[in-house]
């Protein structure tokens, strides 16, 4: 395992960096919000609880989650214009800065992409540099599930999603920064994790991170000694 000198080292040199989003890019969890704002807020707790533990698999859990909540386009629309996602403090900045130095940002989540989208607007992220779950609609706009061809459905998507932009761009250096286990999971194929602990402390990431962050201020000044 890489140790947390060679971590920030490879983060000041990194030439992508991929970030998680709920509880990470932006302060809550989308799923919980939309169940909540649909409400079905207390029983896909408990199912998020159960997924947490191991007992099922991300799809299985996904799968089981939405038909709990059930959500029409309508509802996430309101959802988006009423509550729209928070973003972290510092993440702003923390993009910008890397945009800057030309380091290309990718936001990888097991979150939906409408919501996703709305995040990377905010940070001038281009929308082709998102990849997360889509929900699918009827024509009269109930919820008919989701595309489950996307990798983010899936157990250890979000590496795959990693690998698939190695192949496609010959990244070099690639940082993956997330506060949960699917984060840490997907490095490897990324040359580097940081576990973000601003929002939530997971402490099986908080322990198995080289480098264990509660702000991006922290990730800025380690930028700053370039």
């Amino acid at each position: 395992m890489i140790t947390e000198v060679q971590t920030k080292e490879l983060f000041r040199r990194a030439d992508a960096v991929c970030f998680d989003v709920d509880s990470t890019v932006i302060r809550e969890e989308g799923i919980d919000e939309l169940a909540k704002f649909c409400g079905v807020g207390d029983a896909v707790t408990e199912m998020t609880r159960k997924a947490m533990g191991g007992s099922m698999t991300f799809k299985t859990a996904l799968k089981e989650r939405l038909s709990i909540i059930k959500c029409s386009r309508e509802q996430v629309n309101k959802l988006i214009t009423d509550h729209p996602p928070q973003l972290t403090p510092g993440i702003k900045e923390l993009v910008d800065v890397l945009h800057q130095r030309g380091v290309n940002v990718f936001l990888i989540s097991g979150g939906f992409r409408c919501i996703v989208e709305h995040v990377a607007a905010q940070l001038n992220i281009p929308f082709s540099n998102v990849y997360a779950n889509r929900l699918k609609f009827y024509f009269n706009g109930e919820y008919a599930g989701f595309d489950e061809t996307q990798p983010t459905s899936e157990t250890g998507g979000k590496g795959r999603v990693i690998s698939l932009l190695k192949e496609r761009f010959s990244f070099r250096n690639i940082v993956m920064i997330g506060d949960g286990a699917t984060d840490l999971e997907a490095c490897p194929p990324a040359d580097a994790f940081v576990g973000f602990g601003g929002n939530v402390v997971r402490p099986p990431v908080r322990d198995g991170s080289a480098w264990f962050v509660t702000s991006f201020g922290e990730l800025l000044k380690e930028l700053e000694k370039i």
